[in-house]
């Protein structure tokens, strides 16, 4: 018993629940204080979790802590049960959004990201535009992030297509998972009348949705894909009999995450006239401009190097596909 009248096991749970509450707030604002960037200018619905964490976990220490002065009477075994779950699923919950906290762009991307008298980019809550100020021709560019990168990483690497005359779409993934964006090509699509075609493309997961999306508009007859970029990335499915349009493949040589074995063991699932084009010495994060990342293995070529080579093999690629 606490206080002699509480069972010990109540005034665990208030204690709990107070840590609980503590911990929301210390997770949204290491969130905040180390993703800044990538939570401001990605989608919007992880500014909007984080808010709804902050609340709660506010709440939350109040509420263990009102436990804790109170002394209020024991709880019944189902009210304990009920809070104990409470606890477990908050836990969990503090988990996931620490792990959604998106990798925040670095430079060259944010230099990238400022319009000029050769590109204009104009950026949404929804997505990043790079568009040629004389006029772009009749090919765009739909560029899917990898995951939990913030979109604006990549304007360093695909601002060279903009600046050869392709409009450049990079869509701002909720969550910043590429699955829940599978509606981002048909947006784009709509929105940019423009387009006559489409070179679908994306980093790591990323290219795996662009795949997907890639594959099924191939056959449309208004703005259809006409190309699909893989940056260090491989479909999910077998693409080698339904894909009818060139597909091109690049990747570093010291990927530790889209490694080249399985770089490799992509080409069942791709046509048979699928090019691939390894960068000697690049790295997965290489393809963005967002610091490392976990699991990635050690580049051998410095960051402007390796982008410069990524740049010029989407370039050739996509300037063989214009109209």
């Amino acid at each position: 018993m606490t206080d002699g009248s509480r069972p010990a096991r109540k005034d665990w749970l208030d204690w709990t629940t107070f840590g609980l509450g503590v911990a929301g707030v210390v997770v949204v604002a290491w969130a905040c204080l180390t993703g800044w960037g990538g939570v401001v200018h990605g989608h919007p619905a992880y500014a909007v979790l984080l808010a709804v964490t902050l609340v709660a976990s506010v709440l939350t220490t109040l509420v263990g802590l009102r436990g804790r002065v109170r002394g209020a009477a024991p709880r019944g075994p189902w009210r304990l049960t009920l809070g104990i779950a409470v606890v477990v699923l908050g836990a969990g919950w503090l988990a996931l959004i620490a792990w959604l906290r998106p990798y925040p762009a670095v430079e060259p991307a944010l230099a990238a990201m400022a319009s000029d008298d050769v590109v204009t980019v104009t950026e949404t809550a929804t997505e990043i535009v790079l568009a040629p100020t004389g006029g772009a021709d009749g090919t765009g560019v739909l560029f899917q992030p990898g995951a939990l990168v913030d979109p604006r990483a990549y304007a360093a690497v695909l601002r060279p297509l903009a600046e050869a005359g392709h409009t450049v779409v990079v869509p701002k993934q909720p969550l910043g998972i590429a699955f829940l964006a599978l509606g981002t090509f048909d947006d784009a699509r709509s929105r940019h009348a423009d387009v006559t075609g489409w070179v679908v493309g994306g980093h790591s997961l990323g290219g795996t949705v662009a795949a997907m999306q890639a594959d099924a508009a191939d056959d449309a007859r208004t703005a259809p894909s006409v190309g699909l970029l893989f940056f260090a990335s491989y479909p999910a499915d077998d693409l080698s009999e339904s894909l009818t349009i060139p597909v091109r493949s690049i990747s570093g040589s010291q990927d530790g995450l889209s490694t080249p074995a399985k770089i490799d063991a992509s080409r069942a699932n791709l046509p048979a006239a699928t090019e691939f084009v390894e960068i000697e010495g690049a790295s997965h994060a290489q393809f963005g401009s967002y610091g490392p990342q976990a699991g990635d293995g050690t580049p051998t070529i410095d960051a402007d190097d390796a982008r410069a080579q990524i740049s010029d093999a989407a370039l050739v690629f996509v300037d063989g596909l214009a109209g």
